[in-house]
């Protein structure tokens, strides 16, 4: 208590201030406790059937782990990237998800991928977008090479490239290629492609050949001279001494192998 100047006793005006703010701060606290108790069994309700329904993340988990497992044995550095799939989907859960290949889809570029629920009493399909993605060394001219030269590791170089974006018939092994002849001219920065390469010719057209016939238990030679081209293990026609034409195998050393 405070005395005022004309001597009557004065009570603190803050002690009054708290006691009736008390019963509003009270009030509050009700309030919210009065919130959380109606919403208890609400989000309770919410749960229990969000519980009933597929969790979207596992099926595109499903459709990543069955891409990457069957892509394990591409070269180079595979990436998938899953696109989205509507959140507000509701399928039945499932407790066996199964991820495959439609018909006519394989696991390259952009594909489709379905998930089916592989659970007795539940019966859903959904098809999921996905894009694979193979990042690996292919092999470049790295200068101009012209026809009929065979390529050397100077004539080749590595580029980092998606195959998916690539043409077919491309190498990333030097060894598939050094050597090889150029069909026609090829200009630096090129991808090596099959169609542009041949193997070295081990019987030229006009060259002189052994005939060679190899039967069980015998084998018997000739001369002849051979009427095309041919890289080893090639089919080559070549004309004997009586002028008969034959077809054979080519191989090295000039030897030409008949077929009894």
């Amino acid at each position: 208590m405070i005395a005022s100047h004309n001597g009557n006793i004065c009570r603190p005006r803050q002690n009054f201030m708290m006691k009736k703010s008390q019963p509003i701060v009270a009030t509050r606290n009700l309030i919210t406790l009065l919130i959380i108790l109606l919403q208890a069994p609400l989000l309770a309700a919410n749960e229990e059937v969000s519980e009933q329904y597929q969790d979207i993340s596992l099926i595109r988990n499903s459709v990543e782990d069955f891409v990457y497992r069957n892509t394990s044995t591409l070269p180079g550095q595979v990436v998938v990237n899953v696109d989205k799939i509507d959140k507000y989907l509701t399928l039945p859960r499932c407790s066996e998800l199964q991820p495959s290949i439609p018909p006519g889809s394989r696991l390259w570029g952009k594909t489709s991928i379905v998930v089916r629920c592989n659970d007795r009493d539940i019966n859903w399909a959904i098809y999921v977008q996905a894009e694979i993605n193979v990042m690996a060394d292919v092999l470049h001219l790295a200068r101009p090479v012209s026809t009929g030269y065979a390529l050397t590791y100077e004539d080749i170089t590595l580029q980092n490239v998606n195959l998916t974006h690539m043409p077919d018939g491309i190498f990333t092994d030097p060894s598939q290629i050094v050597g090889k002849i150029a069909n026609n001219n090829l200009t630096v920065g090129q991808p090596i492609r099959q169609h542009m390469l041949r193997a070295p010719y081990v019987i030229q057209r006009g060259q002189k050949v052994n005939l060679v016939v190899k039967g069980r238990g015998f084998s018997i030679s000739s001369e002849g001279n051979a009427l095309t081209d041919a890289a080893e293990n090639q089919v080559v026609q070549v004309r004997n001494k009586s002028g008969r034409i034959m077809s054979g195998l080519a191989r090295t050393n000039s030897i030409v192998e008949i077929q009894p």
